[in-house]
C-alpha cells in the first residue's frame, strides 16, 4: 500500500542539500574559529601583522581580473559555457594580442574555475610570504609609497602577478591559454617558504572544487554512456606548467636572499617539491604524432620531477661566498644555492627556448583545401591527412621523434593573428556529429557549425560521409569521404553507398551495368540494376531474387546493406 503523500509538503532534494552544505561550511567555520580562539586567547594573530586586516587583498584582486578578462573580453557574460577562445591562444609574437592575453584567458567555465580556486588555495601563501607590511629594519609602514601596504595589497602583488601572466604567455610552448602557469608561479614561490603547506594548500583546493561541485550540482544522476576521450595527460601544458613552477621558485629565492629569510630543511623541500611535481602531474611528458596520437614519456617525466627536487632543496644550503672574477674563483666560491640556481636557470632556458623560435615564425598562408568559409580573416574548412601548420612550423627530427606530422580535422586558419589549428579532430566529429567553432576578437564573435553525416556498409571497411560548414545561415559543402561497399552481394551484385554533393546515393554494380539510386527515405522503396531497397529506420536493406541450388527456383532475399551513422549526442 502507497504512503499517502502530505499535503503541502515539497521537499526538494536539491535545494535541501545545497542548504546542508552552507550549514555544514558556516558551522564547520565558526565552531574552527572559536576553539583557535580559546587555544590562542593570549596570542595576537600573526596573519593581521603580516596583511592588511588578516585579508590577502592582493589574491581576491588577482582572481577579479582574470574574472574580468573570461566575462568581458573573452565575452563569457553572455556565452557563459562558450566563449571565444581561438584569439586568445598564444601564436605567434606577430599577433601579440594573444601573446598579452593568452595567461589570464581560458577555454571554459570548468577550465577558469580550476584556476580560480588554485589560486584562492596557493596565492595567500605568497601574499603572506610577502606580507602587505616591510618588514626592513627601521621602516615604517607610510614611509614610501612602496611600503604603504595598500599599494603592496592592491598593486605590487597583483602588478607582479599580472608580469608573470605575460612571461608565460610569451614563453609557453604552443597556443596555450589559462592562468595554470601563474597557479604554478605560486606553488614554486609557497614551496621555497613552506614546502609542506604548499601541499596541504593544493590539497585545499581539491576541497574548494568538490565544495563548488556539491553547490552547483548537489545531486548527480548518471548512467552508462559512449564517450569520445582522448588522453587526459594530452590535455596538459606541461611545459607551461614547469615554466611557472620554476619562475616562482626563482623569484621567492631571490626575495629570501634579499631580505635574508631562513628557508626550511633541505629534506622539507625535497619532499615538498616531490610530492606537488607528482601530483600535478609534472612527470606527464608527452608528444603529438600527429592524427589523434600522442605518446606519454612517463619515466623521463618522473626523473625529472626527482632532479628537480634536489635542486630545489640545494636552494636551503648555502655559505658564505666572496664575489668572483674569474671561471676558476667562481668554481671555488660555488655553493649549493648557487648551483642550484645556476640549475634551475638552465632547465629555464632549455623550456623557454623553443618557445621563442616557435613563436618567431609565422604560419604559412597556402591555399587550404575543400571549399573554406571566411569569417572577417579566419578560414574554416574540413581536410584530412594535411601537415599541421602549427607543429611543423619548425622542422625538428630528435629521438625518433618529428615535428613534420599530420592532422584531420577542422582547421582554422588566420595568417594575421598567428592561427592554425585543428579546431575539432575528426574523431571528435564522428563521435559528435556536430560541433561549433566560436571565432572572433576583442568586442565581436561568429561561429561556425560543423556537421558529419553518414553511412557505414556492413562489413565494409569505413563509412561513407560528407561534412558542410554552416554560417550565416548558408551552408557549404567542405569534404565528401570515399564511397563504402558493402560486404554481402545480394544477386551477384555489389552494393556501395556514395557521397555526393547533394546526400548519399546508391550505386549497384553487376551484370556489365553500374547504377545509382538516392537511398530511400522511411518506409520508402526503390529500385537499381534489379535490386530494390527500402528503408527501416536507420538501415537500408536490399531485396533480390537468389537462386536455390537443391529446388532450382528463385528465393527472395532481404539483406542489409547500410546503416545511417548515430552519434554521441542522439543525432541519427
Amino acid at each position: 500500500m502507497r504512503r499517502a503523500r502530505t499535503p503541502g509538503v515539497n521537499f526538494d532534494l536539491a535545494f535541501g542539500s545545497r542548504a546542508a552544505v552552507v550549514l555544514a561550511a558556516v558551522l564547520a567555520v565558526v565552531a574552527t574559529v572559536a576553539l583557535d580562539r580559546l587555544a590562542a586567547a593570549d596570542r595576537d594573530s600573526p596573519v593581521r601583522h603580516r596583511l592588511v586586516l588578516g585579508v590577502p587583498w592582493g589574491t581576491i584582486t588577482v582572481a577579479a581580473v582574470v574574472l574580468a578578462v573570461y566575462l568581458f573580453v573573452q565575452g563569457g557574460w553572455s556565452h557563459w559555457y562558450q566563449p571565444v577562445v581561438i584569439p586568445f591562444r598564444a601564436w605567434s609574437y606577430l599577433a601579440p594580442l594573444g601573446v598579452a592575453v593568452s595567461g589570464f584567458a581560458h577555454s571554459g567555465p570548468g577550465h577558469l574555475l580550476g584556476n580560480l580556486l588554485g589560486t584562492l588555495a596557493v596565492a595567500p601563501l605568497v601574499e603572506y610570504a610577502v606580507g602587505h607590511f616591510p618588514r626592513r629594519r627601521g621602516s615604517s609602514s607610510f614611509g614610501s609609497l612602496r611600503d604603504t601596504p595598500y599599494v603592496r595589497a592592491f598593486l605590487l602583488f597583483p602588478g607582479a602577478t599580472i608580469c608573470v601572466g605575460l612571461v608565460s604567455g610569451a614563453f609557453a610552448l604552443g597556443p596555450v591559454i589559462g592562468f595554470s602557469g601563474v597557479v604554478f608561479a605560486f606553488v614554486g614561490a609557497a614551496l621555497v617558504y613552506r614546502p609542506l603547506g604548499t601541499v596541504v594548500a593544493l590539497s585545499a583546493s581539491g576541497l574548494l572544487s568538490t565544495a563548488y561541485r556539491a553547490l552547483s550540482s548537489p545531486v548527480v544522476e548518471a548512467s552508462g554512456r559512449s564517450a569520445y576521450i582522448t588522453p587526459w595527460w594530452a590535455d596538459i601544458a606541461i611545459q607551461g606548467h614547469a615554466l611557472g613552477l620554476l619562475v616562482g621558485v626563482l623569484a621567492a629565492t631571490w626575495l629570501a636572499a634579499a631580505r635574508g629569510d631562513d628557508l626550511p630543511r633541505p629534506r622539507r623541500l625535497a619532499l615538498g617539491a616531490l610530492l606537488v611535481g607528482v601530483e600535478q602531474s609534472l612527470w606527464a611528458v608527452y608528444w603529438y604524432r600527429g592524427g589523434e596520437t600522442y605518446v606519454l614519456f612517463r619515466g623521463v617525466g618522473l626523473a625529472a620531477v626527482a632532479m628537480l627536487a634536489v635542486l630545489v632543496a640545494a636552494l636551503a644550503v648555502d655559505r658564505d661566498a666572496p664575489a668572483a672574477d674569474t671561471v676558476r674563483e667562481a668554481l671555488r666560491a660555488l655553493t649549493p644555492r648557487r648551483g642550484a640556481v645556476a640549475g634551475l636557470l638552465v632547465v629555464l632556458a632549455v623550456l623557454s627556448g623553443p618557445a621563442v623560435a616557435v613563436n618567431l615564425v609565422a604560419v604559412g598562408d597556402e591555399p587550404l583545401p575543400g571549399d573554406p568559409v571566411e569569417v572577417r580573416g579566419y578560414t574554416v574548412t574540413y581536410a584530412e591527412n594535411v601537415e599541421n601548420g602549427m607543429v611543423s612550423v619548425i622542422d625538428v627530427d630528435a629521438f625518433g621523434e618529428t615535428t613534420s606530422v599530420t592532422t584531420s580535422g577542422v582547421v582554422v586558419r588566420n595568417p594575421d593573428r598567428g592561427v592554425w589549428a585543428t579546431a575539432v579532430s575528426k574523431g571528435r566529429l564522428a563521435f559528435a556529429g556536430s560541433q561549433r567553432v566560436v571565432l572572433g576578437g576583442v568586442g565581436w564573435r561568429e561561429t561556425v557549425t560543423v556537421t558529419r553525416r553518414g553511412w557505414t556498409t556492413v562489413g565494409g571497411g569505413g563509412p561513407a560521409y560528407r561534412v558542410t560548414l554552416t554560417h550565416d545561415g548558408e551552408t557549404t559543402l567542405a569534404f565528401l569521404s570515399n564511397a563504402s561497399r558493402a560486404e554481402p552481394r545480394v544477386s551477384g551484385r555489389v552494393v556501395s553507398v556514395v557521397p555526393t554533393e547533394s546526400g548519399f546515393e546508391l550505386l549497384v554494380e553487376g551484370g556489365n551495368e553500374s547504377v545509382r539510386a538516392p537511398i530511400p527515405e522511411q518506409n520508402e522503396t526503390v529500385t537499381a540494376n534489379g535490386l530494390s531497397f527500402e528503408r527501416d529506420g536507420r538501415a537500408v536493406y536490399a531485396l533480390g531474387d537468389e537462386a536455390n541450388a537443391s529446388t532450382g527456383n528463385a528465393t527472395l532475399t532481404r539483406v542489409r546493406v547500410a546503416v545511417r551513422e548515430r552519434y554521441g549526442g542522439g543525432n541519427g
